[in-house]
C-alpha cells in the first residue's frame, strides 16, 4: 500500500476520531476535533498531488478517495444531527446525491469511462467543508464564552448554521442534477454496454 493510499485511509480513521471527540464536552474536545478535520481536510488534497507528482495512481486508491471524502462529510453531519445542530433531511439529500454519483462514477469507471468533477462538484464540496469547518468552530466558541457573550451567540449560532446547510444542501442538489445533465449521453452509453 502507497503513501497516498494510506493517507486516504488516515482520513477515514481521522473522522471517526472526530466523531467520537465531539461528544465529549469541553474546549479542549472541540479544539481537538476542529485541529483533526484541518488534518482531515489537508489529507484530501495530498493524497492526491502525492499520487500524481509520485505516478502512484492506484485502483484501490481510486476507489477509497471518494469514499473517505464521503465518509468525512456524511460521518460528521451526523454527528450534527446527533447533537441537534442540523436537520436530518438536509443530511440525507446530501447523503443521497453524494452516494448516487460516487456509484455512477464507480459503474462508469468499471465499463473504463471516466466522469470528470466539474466545477459546481467542486463549489459543493467547498460549501460542504466550510460549513462543517464553520460548526466545528462555532462549537469551540460555545465552550470558551461566557455570561452575554454566551447568550448572543446562542441566539445567533442556529440561524447561520442553518443558512450554510440551505446554501450546501441546495449546491449539493444544483450539482446532482447537473452531473446528471452534463452526463446523460455517457450514462445512456454506458447503461447499454
Amino acid at each position: 500500500m502507497n503513501v497516498p493510499t494510506k493517507l486516504t485511509l488516515l482520513r477515514i480513521l481521522l473522522t471517526f476520531a472526530i466523531m467520537a471527540e465531539l461528544f465529549v464536552p469541553g474546549a479542549a474536545a472541540k479544539t481537538v476535533c476542529l485541529a483533526l478535520f484541518a488534518l482531515a481536510s489537508v489529507t484530501d488534497w495530498w493524497d492526491g498531488y502525492l499520487a500524481r507528482k509520485w505516478n502512484q495512481r492506484t485502483p484501490l486508491g481510486a476507489l477509497l478517495d471518494p469514499i473517505a471524502d464521503k465518509v468525512l462529510v456524511i460521518g460528521l453531519m451526523l454527528s450534527f444531527v446527533q447533537l441537534g445542530l442540523v436537520r436530518a433531511w438536509m443530511v440525507l439529500a446530501i447523503a443521497i446525491r453524494e452516494f448516487v454519483i460516487t456509484g455512477v462514477r464507480l459503474y462508469a469507471a468499471s465499463r473504463r469511462v471516466v466522469i470528470p468533477a466539474a466545477k459546481e462538484g467542486k463549489h459543493k464540496t467547498a460549501s460542504q467543508m466550510f460549513t462543517i469547518s464553520l460548526i466545528l468552530a462555532l462549537l469551540l466558541a460555545r465552550e470558551l464564552v461566557t455570561g452575554q457573550a454566551a447568550v448572543t451567540l446562542a441566539t445567533w449560532m442556529e440561524p447561520v448554521i442553518l443558512a450554510c446547510m440551505w446554501v450546501t444542501v441546495g449546491l449539493t442538489v444544483i450539482s446532482g442534477a447537473s452531473f446528471f445533465w452534463r452526463n446523460r449521453s455517457v450514462l445512456r452509453d454506458v447503461s447499454r454496454g
